[in-house]
């Protein structure tokens, strides 16, 4: 299936979604945990009945051969070629208190690289579509990352423990902003739209299903993807092993990366 095709695929799934979290959002019941994830984490509700629906979507259109998820792991699709990685509701916790940003993530891999990225906030409608060497588009408008260029005048979304934080303002790292929204899939699109500069997470637990199709988006609006030392960043395909990421504007991607370097 072609990239344009698995667009459109996603997109007809999220109605269907949608319709299903309706009641479910906000409700104890719909982050009740009801099983543990091929990722060792437990699965809420909410997270099993958007897999569902994804699932059997792509098996009826056969979108790829293959499907990663952090809830079902690794399951044959019956396409032929290619893997799709999927985060059902990137950001349950926020779904399950009635925090509205979660978000639908999907990204679709030929095998050795990513191809295409969909990502649905599923509170607001707000979409992110990329296509490798076709740019990033939010809602169907070309995006880019900010132009900012001072890292004390820039906003970022950080995720880190009380040493690592503690680390880097010892190194002198200083912005304006800081925010933790709870969605990385969302929080990448923003870095990739200019809301923010610059995405760090240092915790090691990200993993390529949270972070597939937002890391091609970000990518195809501008933006420098790696390890938090600039260093090239690769996932495996296991929702066991997560990696720290670093995403951001050129600029900035430049002074944070130059930070974490310091000893």
């Amino acid at each position: 299936m072609n990239s344009p095709e698995f667009l459109s695929v996603c997109e007809k799934i999220v109605p269907i979604i949608t319709d299903a979290l309706a009641s479910l959002i906000g409700t104890e019941y719909g982050a009740e945990e009801i099983s543990m994830g091929a990722d060792n984490t437990p699965t809420e509700r909410l997270d099993k009945i958007a897999e569902d629906i994804v699932l059997a979507a792509f098996r009826e259109h056969k979108v790829c051969k293959y499907l990663l998820s952090e809830e079902a792991g690794m399951v044959e699709i019956g396409g032929e070629s290619g893997i799709a990685y999927l985060d059902p509701v990137d950001g349950s916790f926020n779904a399950g208190a009635g925090i509205p940003f979660y978000a639908l993530s999907i990204g679709l891999s030929d095998g050795t690289k990513m191809t295409a990225g969909y990502v649905r906030n599923l509170a607001n409608g707000e979409t992110f579509t990329a296509i490798r060497g076709e740019g990033a588009y939010l809602n169907g408008k070309r995006i880019h990352v900010s132009g900012k260029t001072e890292l004390n005048t820039s906003a970022m979304s950080i995720y880190a423990r009380a040493p690592e934080m503690m680390s880097l303002l010892q190194k002198g790292f200083r912005t304006r902003r800081v925010r933790k929204l709870g969605a990385s899939a969302i929080e990448l699109c923003y870095v990739a739209c200019g809301r923010l500069e610059g995405f760090l997470d240092l915790r090691t637990t990200l993993r390529i299903t949270d972070a597939a199709a937002g890391i091609l988006i970000c990518e195809e609006a501008g933006g420098i993807v790696s390890m938090p030392d600039a260093s090239p960043l690769s996932f495996p395909d296991d929702v066991r092993v997560g990696r720290p990421i670093l995403a951001a504007n050129p600029a900035i991607h430049k002074t944070v990366s130059e930070i974490m370097g310091l000893e």
